[in-house]
């Protein structure tokens, strides 16, 4: 399983568009963008839209609760939780190995001139996973404006910029689509 992930916060002063409805836009669209492609992945692309992570988490506890049997068959897990600006890259939690593979993939998107790897995948649903040695990814972008609008009545559909938001997509279809397809799993 590759997931890809995002939360659902809103608060009542506002619609939680960039946080983190971002980042759920954005794992949708990854998946779509591949199924519209045609791809067909060797590995199961799913995504996950978490609720409660301001609460705790307890939406990501439960959903680990209830797969944690299964987490041989988890090769990486994503989340954007920080906005949907201008993409610089991801965080990554994992192994050397599995880091040199990551920074293989990014090169791809070179043409977008996304391609860092910073340390340390962030994510309050997918801690779970990165601390029992599952491999996590988290989107870093540009956060300058992050909070002029988190938690705020200004956290409207209006500050998302759909050209930086197309970006963030297409850095998560193609780590997503290239890990799912790769012949073996990212090594632990």
């Amino acid at each position: 399983v590759v997931l890809v992930s995002g939360h659902l916060d809103s608060w009542d002063v506002g619609q939680g568009a960039m946080d983190d409805g971002g980042g759920a836009f954005i794992s949708w669209e990854a998946l779509s963008l591949i199924k519209d492609l045609g791809l067909r992945p060797k590995r199961t692309l799913r995504l996950v839209l978490w609720t409660g992570e301001e609460q705790g988490g307890i939406g990501a506890k439960q959903y680990y609760q209830l797969h944690k049997e299964n987490i041989s068959n988890f090769d990486i897990v994503m989340e954007s939780d920080e906005g949907t600006f201008q993409p610089s890259g991801l965080g990554f939690t994992g192994s050397a190995e599995a880091r040199d593979i990551v920074k293989e993939i990014m090169t791809l998107l070179q043409p977008i001139n996304v391609t860092d790897v910073y340390d340390n995948a962030d994510g309050t649903d997918i801690s779970y996973w990165m601390r029992d040695g599952v491999p996590g990814a988290s989107l870093h972008n540009d956060i300058n404006k992050y909070f002029w609008f988190h938690h705020s009545q200004g956290d409207t559909m209006t500050v998302q910029d759909p050209n930086q938001m197309n970006l963030c997509a297409a850095v998560w279809t193609v780590v997503s689509y290239v890990i799912a397809d790769m012949e073996e799993m990212l090594p632990r």
